[in-house]
């Protein structure tokens, strides 16, 4: 099994829409080191991020965060060990159109 590290997805959603952030790629894993929440606007928001076993239905079990606040001008980390399979995503959700979410971390290829 190979690993690489890296920047594993980067995304701007528009705003109140659920957004997949990452799709975990057949025959691969992930471990997501840090999820970075960057607020671009002069207006505080909020964001939600949910993990979806095989890219099921997002349910209230899937949130790791829920309307979380972001100040104006502020990033926010989660650090963790996100841990995906294939087909696994991370969806997110972005108060405004001003969020900027960075995901790094490892890849596991067979």
């Amino acid at each position: 099994m190979a690993t690489s590290y890296s920047i594993l997805a980067q995304a701007a959603p528009s705003a109140t829409t659920n957004t997949d952030l990452y799709t975990v790629p057949a025959a691969t894993e992930i471990v997501g080191s840090t999820l970075y929440i960057c607020n671009r606007g002069a207006t505080a928001t909020t964001f939600r991020v949910a993990l979806r076993p095989a890219g099921g239905s997002i349910t209230d079990a899937m949130y790791v965060a829920y309307d979380v606040p972001v100040a104006a001008n502020d990033t926010t980390t989660i650090t963790t060990g996100l841990t995906l399979a294939a087909t696994d995503k991370i969806t997110v959700y972005a108060g405004n159109a001003n969020l900027s979410f960075n995901l790094s971390g490892a890849k596991i290829t067979a």
